[in-house]
C-alpha cells in the first residue's frame, strides 16, 4: 500500500504516524503527496507503525533496495 492511500483511510493517522516516527506532519504528508521523497532512515520506523502495511520496498525505488535493505532486495513482488 502506498503511505498516502494508508493515511487516508483513517482520520487522524498523519499525526498519529508522524508522532510514531519522530517526524513533522508536514514532512509526512509531503512524503505522502510524493512532493519530497521518503528519507532512507525513516523507511523502516514507518513500516514498522503501519505494521507492515506501508513496506519499505513500496516506499523507495528498486535501485535503492539492494544497496540499503539487502534482504528485502527480491520482496517487491511479495504482498
Amino acid at each position: 500500500m502506498d503511505l498516502r492511500t494508508y493515511l487516508d483511510a483513517e482520520r487522524g493517522r498523519l499525526v498519529k504516524l508522524a508522532a510514531a516516527i519522530g517526524a513533522h506532519a508536514s514532512d509526512l504528508s509531503a512524503w505522502a503527496n510524493k512532493k519530497r521523497p521518503v528519507p532512507i532512515p525513516f523507511g523502516w520506523p514507518i513500516e514498522r507503525e503501519t505494521d507492515g502495511q506501508v513496506r519499505r520496498v513500496d516506499l523507495f525505488s528498486a535501485d535503492v533496495i539492494p544497496d540499503i535493505w539487502p534482504e528485502l532486495a527480491n520482496r517487491k513482488e511479495t504482498a
